[in-house]
């Protein structure tokens, strides 16, 4: 794999952090006035909290501490990130230091022509009107960045002993057209007036702000760790990651990421050889909601997934602005953080143990977040209990047994090459949807000539019609499925020459259009098959005509992850690491090798969770009149007893197998000619850890 070139040598991350947000108004007085040392302090220790990124700069744009460069919060009167940090360093507890960077309210009252503006002279970000209440987003391209600058190099300066610098809202819109990006464009040979070099613009502010930024957090420590956050780590955007000491995966289940996104992340960071964290919330909903609570078992399974999947963890917290610690929070963080605590031996310098790496659609189309191939693939893999990976372009292949280019990876020449090379390897190939077509000359599929693989089939372009039907063959047809299925997004027409059909397509009577409809919905499906067929196999590679992956992520019919898995499953064959019979779709399962212990650790996860809350009416507050839904864990349920079946390498023989923190052994068989492990994990709630001993 091609890893990163990290930002200054890399720190190992502590297990059990806070993310201590304190955003403050100008309008509250008494800022910091219930402060207390040594409440501060054994309310961390009593929840097993070892680091606390701490405030210098709010989105406000107030500093906590005196300042030359900004301006501090007119209701405090003392230095209150010293009292905090101090506090924290005579007890062992970490204190990366905080700067909001992307917005600064006082900034921008001070400069309004700082803020950023996009090509309709809008200003972009949070709040476009001075009515509207909310945070600005400023320009990188204006004197801003001299001035947020200014504060990082006073504050490294000020507190030498930070552990870190984390600067946040990390962003240049696309279409960025102020002042001072005209003013980059016009110097730099660019037209404002086309999308692209406003878009290079925006890109170019974007690595002089990386650039500054952590030069001036280095003016005294070259090793200073650094993180840029923007809500997301950008797959394949190494750019962005180079940046960076370390990782921070912002991913609050109940925030508008929900429970999935978490997995997927990690699943793709772990490849690039940096450190990370998880960062979850103890919000009932997200960033800035004071008096909400997560229920407790909810943070216990969010810390317990961090671990499986091989992060360090971390929960956002609000401090009110009296500068207390509220107790219900700690109380909850509390709980999952002794639990983290007891684990942690068994989560350190952990690597995946995966047969499947996903080609991620976000790092080859350059999406930010909220992919549908990608989400789909995650979803079905993880529900499915397959042992996976999320790699981009530049990651080696090598190691996997399958790759699956999931639904829209358009084939250049390089990636064909890299892709001949995994199949000539004995490696296994599944594409769906448009996936494995010529990249066109326009970037996408548009002009595409055909497949760049050899998938033994005859190609027809795109269907004319959408939905279309599906009836499997029966080694892939859901098991409740016996009649065509209908799929509601474009297929491509195939018809198998030298290779095998996998199924039959039907079309419907007709496209939904005037003045032809049916129903409420779509037109049904023909009585006779299209005589195009619903994939290919051949060889080592397997070809499905509709994009399932975003088919799943948009609607969740349990029908279209059958038959997903059911074909992942026919072109994986025996080759699997790991099976788990009985295992509900909601339990998570992961395999993580621990070189230097001479282990692999199986963890398994359950939780149920559901949807609750809605559209809600509130005259006179703030509640959404639209609502959403949140993602809900409450009961930690019991999970029964299972049977693991574990492949591992011949050269690697298991010696003892242990069920951890409990210390408990576990009988296991292992097969006198296949050498494959069975064994039963006993029945459990939210998280089990199985360890397999290597013999010496």
């Amino acid at each position: 794999m091609t890893s990163p070139t990290l930002a200054g040598p890399r720190k190992a991350l502590r297990f059990r952090q806070i993310h201590l947000d304190f955003h403050t108004s100008p309008h509250i007085e008494g800022i910091g006035s219930r402060f207390d040392k040594k409440r501060w302090q054994d309310t961390l220790l009593a929840a097993a909290v070892d680091s606390i990124t701490v405030f210098s700069k709010c989105h406000h744009g107030w500093s906590y501490h005196p300042t030359k460069v900004g301006k501090m919060h007119p209701h405090l009167s003392y230095d209150l990130l010293r009292a905090q940090i101090d506090a924290c360093k005579e007890v062992g507890i970490a204190t990366p230091v905080y700067l909001s960077a992307g917005v600064d309210n006082v900034a921008s009252e001070m400069h309004p022509g700082w803020r950023e503006m996009n090509s309709k002279g809008a200003y972009t970000g949070w709040v476009v009107s001075p009515l509207q209440p909310g945070f600005h987003m400023m320009d990188f391209h204006s004197p801003y960045l001299d001035f947020l600058c200014a504060q990082i190099e006073e504050a490294v300066t000020l507190f030498p002993e930070a552990d870190g610098i984390f600067l946040d809202i990390i962003g240049q819109n696309s279409d960025s057209c102020g002042p001072w990006a005209q003013k980059y464009m016009r110097e730099n040979g660019l037209d404002a007036t086309k999308d692209a070099d406003r878009y290079e613009a925006s890109r170019a502010a974007l690595r002089t702000y990386f650039a500054r930024t952590n030069a001036a957090s280095r003016i005294h420590n070259a090793n200073m760790p650094i993180f840029h956050n923007s809500g997301h780590i950008s797959r394949g955007d190494y750019g962005a990651m180079h940046a960076n000491s370390h990782l921070e995966l912002e991913s609050l289940p109940t925030g508008g990421w929900g429970y999935d996104h978490f997995p997927a992340s990690a699943k793709y960071v772990v490849n690039t050889g940096m450190d990370f964290l998880g960062m979850t919330g103890k919000f009932h909903t997200s960033w800035g909601e004071f008096g909400g609570y997560k229920h407790p078992n909810a943070l216990r399974y969010e810390c317990a997934a961090m671990l499986a999947f091989g992060s360090k963890c971390s929960v956002g917290d609000q401090l009110h602005p009296n500068g207390e610690l509220d107790e219900s929070t700690y109380e909850i963080v509390g709980q999952a953080y002794r639990e983290v605590r007891e684990k942690e031996p068994w989560a350190r310098d952990v690597l995946p143990v995966a047969d499947i790496a996903v080609l991620s659609s976000e790092s080859e189309l350059h999406d930010h977040r909220n992919n549908a191939a990608d989400d789909g693939a995650s979803r079905i893999l993880l529900e499915g209990h397959h042992l996976f990976v999320f790699v981009d372009r530049h990651m080696d292949f090598a190691p996997y047994k399958m790759l699956i280019l999931p639904d829209n990876i358009f084939i250049d020449n390089v990636l064909q090459a890299k892709i001949d090379a995994f199949l000539a390897a004995g490696g296994k190939l599944l594409l769906t949807g448009e996936s494995g077509l010529k990249r066109g000359p326009t970037g996408g599929g548009s002009g595409s000539t055909g497949f760049a693989f050899d998938l033994g089939l005859e190609y027809g372009g795109p269907s004319p019609f959408q939905p279309d039907y599906v009836l499997p063959g029966k080694d892939l047809r859901p098991d409740f499925v016996k009649r065509p299925l209908v799929m509601y997004t474009r297929s491509q027409r195939v018809k198998a020459t030298s290779g095998q059909s996998l199924g039959d397509i039907y079309d419907p009577y007709f496209n939904r259009q005037y003045p032809t409809f049916c129903s409420h919905q779509h037109a049904p499906n023909r009585e006779a098959p299209s005589g195009y067929d619903c994939g290919v196999a051949h060889g080592n590679i397997l070809y499905l005509a509709h994009p399932v992956f975003s088919l799943y992520r948009g609607y969740g019919a349990v029908a279209y992850k059958q038959y997903a898995l059911a074909a992942i499953r026919r072109l994986l064959g025996a080759d699997a690491t790991l099976e788990m019979s009985g295992l509900p779709s909601t339990a998570r399962v992961s395999l993580m090798r621990q070189a230097a212990e001479k282990r692999v650790v199986l963890h398994v996860l359950y939780a149920n969770t559901i949807n609750r809350g809605g559209e809600l009416h509130h005259s006179g507050g703030n509640v959404s009149a639209q609502g959403r839904s949140v993602e809900v864990i409450e009961e930690l349920l019991e999970l029964p007893a299972t049977t693991a079946t574990v492949r591992l390498p011949a050269a690697t023989p298991v010696k003892r197998v242990t069920l951890e923190p409990q210390g408990t052994e576990l009988a296991f068989v292992v097969g006198a000619t296949s050498g494959v492990l069975k064994l039963e994990v006993p029945a459990f709630s939210c998280h089990q850890m199985v360890v397999l001993h290597e013999a010496a």
